[in-house]
């Protein structure tokens, strides 16, 4: 459901399969809600350089990323006429398999909460301030590049 104030989206660690599941089941009772989209963002173990990714330890400046994503979270309801709209991300160190980013919108139909998803998505990679180190298996790293 909308509100008005921003509320948080970071978890330390993974985003674990229990809570994903236990956030899809608390809307069971929404019956006005025809259509869920969800975007899973999990840490790959890209091969860069010749090293192995093995995690990504993820900071944030937490203050401006949670009103920036009030502001996007308040353009995306507002175009798309959704039923709800939640947003995860990880912080801290997250190893390869595991689940770093948790999007989930609702609406009455499935065409307006796909098409928030992703446009959601998107946003958040381009407009928080979040960044992610990438780790590799000999104790060396470099900080992520998103790609479009």
């Amino acid at each position: 459901m909308k509100d008005n104030k921003p509320a948080n989206i970071f978890i330390q660690g993974p985003v674990t399969a229990s809570f994903i599941a236990e956030s899809i089941q608390k809307h069971q009772s929404r019956t006005a809600i025809g259509g869920h989209s969800i975007f899973l963002g999990q840490v790959r173990a890209d091969d860069i350089e010749g090293k192995k990714v093995t995690a990504i330890e993820f900071t944030a400046y937490e203050e401006m990323a949670l009103e920036q994503m009030h502001t996007i979270r308040e353009d995306i309801f507002a175009q798309y006429n959704l039923s709800c709209l939640h947003v995860y991300h990880s912080l801290g160190r997250v190893p390869t398999g595991e689940i770093c980013m948790f999007v989930f919108t609702s609406a009455a139909h499935r065409k307006p909460a796909t098409e928030a998803c992703a446009e959601l998505v998107e946003r958040i990679k381009a407009e928080l301030p979040v960044w992610g180190k990438e780790l590799f298996g000999d104790e060396s790293h470099q900080w992520k590049k998103n790609k479009p």
